[in-house]
């Protein structure tokens, strides 16, 4: 594996016989670091055409309000099921628990978990002992 120490020494490159990571991983850092590798290697008798270093930063631009934006709708919808959730608290449900079977009793707390995977989260409701997830609530009753 190569390394590029004038980005950053713990910045690695994988060797044409391993799978790089996908363009969707890169965040900010990684692409203005290659960004600005691609600018300290390029051929100074035939540098970067200005439009085109343009077009790169604009894109930069694009991908980290993309971001913003997918992490504030992912915030808001969570906060939408937490009031959805914390709103079923003494209503009678029937649903499916966690493991597709079926319950029906009076929901007494909700609880959010996070996905170990992707860092995401999840609201949860929970009847005695059971636990459900939101999206599995099949009915609603005032108890």
């Amino acid at each position: 594996m190569s390394r590029l120490s004038a980005l950053n020494p713990t910045a690695t490159i994988p060797s044409p016989n391993q799978k790089g990571t996908d363009l969707r991983d890169v965040d900010m850092d990684q692409f203005l670091n290659l960004l600005i590798a691609e600018l300290q290697n390029q051929d100074p008798l035939n540098p970067m055409d200005n439009s085109e270093m343009l077009q790169q930063i604009s894109q930069i631009r694009d991908i980290g309000a993309t971001n913003a934006l997918t992490e504030t709708l992912a915030s808001v919808m969570l906060g939408q099921n937490i009031a959805t959730g914390s709103g079923l608290i003494g209503k009678h449900i029937t649903a499916l628990n966690t493991s597709s079977q079926n319950v029906e009793g009076v929901v007494d707390r909700v609880t959010v978990q996070a996905n170990d995977d992707d860092g995401s989260k999840h609201v949860q409701l929970h009847v005695g002992t059971q636990t459900i997830d939101l999206d599995q609530i099949r009915e609603i009753v005032d108890a």
